[in-house]
């Protein structure tokens, strides 16, 4: 099932992003994609049943409108010729006014079972004959031109699919090509995954190309299953209220995101702050120089959403781990968890020391090493032999 904001489906009848408890690093990584939509995309793994799809699904309540060419297939801006689908191209070469229509940033999901056809979208053949035009039925890809592409399961998506949204992804145009037509279109989109880790992997290509990635992880504070609970069974109990309820919180915060949007060019990093980002990737081992535009570009947005206007060294250190974690390179006889490595790092470049706050950073789950004896300490004593023991034949050593 394919759901677009705006076009009247089932998103308007999303969960209310507001009302998911915890989960916060999480929500801010949606958040902080979509005030500078640069950033690249978010990736979300997880257990089952950790509200993963309803975070993305709901998302779509805070995107702004764009202006968008009225009718057009693809989205098309009215005034970026790089934005811009064939048709759209060019009447605006040749100077003619396009008509404009508002829409709200679009969301596609990609099926699970999806094929090739349907995300680059295919030439009608037959029409194309008859009347010697180039008829085409936009895909996905098409569709989430401006906008976001949704891929639930992306670690169970066919590597043929995958390929296809990598080249997308990377160069921003998808190209169909059938019986000798060939037409080409911008696909210019953030990508958004979600799946269980339980079920497969990531290839490498795809995910370096999230510019985020967040695991999360079953809530087991009571007050908060409890609360979450209760919000569930209110929303379905009547949808449309809960959601008239929570429209005033929601408002609040799309008018928190548009303000960021427009603060954002505004946004200063030291050099110093530059510097040492790059730092903490190459001790790490980052493979080249996309991660370190991602933490500058996430840090920005996050300073941004809080109304500020220049980044901190809290700041960083707020973003770095999602940014980072998933470019490591793996190894099977590691057993440091990568956000763990990625904290160390940037202890040791940012506070001289790898291991400050050794304890707080371990609290997942992990001791702390035991704090070492006195060197001074006694040595026990051998315990004294009972009377009567045999102590081994005469002469013996």
């Amino acid at each position: 099932m394919v759901v677009r904001a705006g076009d009247g489906g089932d998103l308007k009848q999303a969960f209310p992003f507001v009302k998911i408890v915890a989960q916060e690093e999480l929500k801010l990584a949606l958040t902080l994609n979509v005030v500078d939509s640069a950033i690249g995309g978010v990736l979300i793994m997880g257990d089952r049943g950790t509200a993963k799809s309803v975070s993305v699904r709901s998302l779509a309540q805070l995107l702004p409108e764009i202006d968008v060419v009225k009718g057009d297939p693809f989205n098309s801006s009215p005034t970026n010729p790089e934005l811009m689908g064939p048709d759209a191209r060019e009447k605006f070469k040749r100077g003619e006014a396009l008509e404009t229509a508002k829409m709200r940033v679009p969301m596609v999901e990609v099926p699970l079972g999806t094929t090739e056809d349907r995300i680059c979208g295919t030439i009608d053949i037959e029409k194309a004959l008859q009347e010697g035009t180039k008829a085409y039925d936009p895909g996905l890809l098409a569709k989430a031109n401006r906008g976001l592409l949704y891929i639930d399961e992306v670690n169970l998506l066919d590597d043929s699919l995958v390929d296809v949204v990598l080249d997308s992804a990377a160069g921003g145009w998808n190209t169909v090509e059938r019986e000798g037509i060939s037409l080409t279109h911008p696909a210019k989109f953030i990508m958004i995954g979600s799946g269980n880790p339980e079920e497969g992997e990531l290839r490498p290509q795809l995910l370096d190309r999230f510019g985020m990635a967040v695991n999360i992880r079953t809530i087991f504070d009571m007050d908060q299953r409890t609360e979450l609970v209760m919000n569930k069974l209110a929303y379905e109990s009547d949808p449309k209220g809960y959601l008239e309820e929570c429209k005033e919180e929601t408002d609040a915060l799309k008018a928190k995101i548009v303000a960021a949007q427009k603060l954002l060019p505004s946004v200063k990093m030291d050099r110093d702050l530059a510097l040492k980002i790059s730092g903490v990737c190459a001790l790490v081992n980052v493979d080249g120089l996309r991660g370190d535009i991602v933490v500058t570009r996430a840090a920005k947005a996050l300073v941004a959403f809080e109304g500020r206007d220049e980044v901190t060294q809290e700041d960083i250190g707020r973003v770095i781990g999602p940014c980072l974690g998933h470019r490591l390179r793996k190894d099977v006889t590691d057993t440091l968890d990568n956000g763990f490595k990625v904290t160390l790092a940037f202890n040791k470049v940012f506070k001289g020391s790898a291991m400050l706050n050794f304890e707080e950073t371990m609290a997942e789950g992990i001791k702390a090493p035991e704090p070492e004896k006195p060197k001074d300490e006694k040595p026990k004593e051998a315990p004294k032999k009972k009377a009567g023991a045999w102590s081994g034949l005469p002469g013996g050593r």
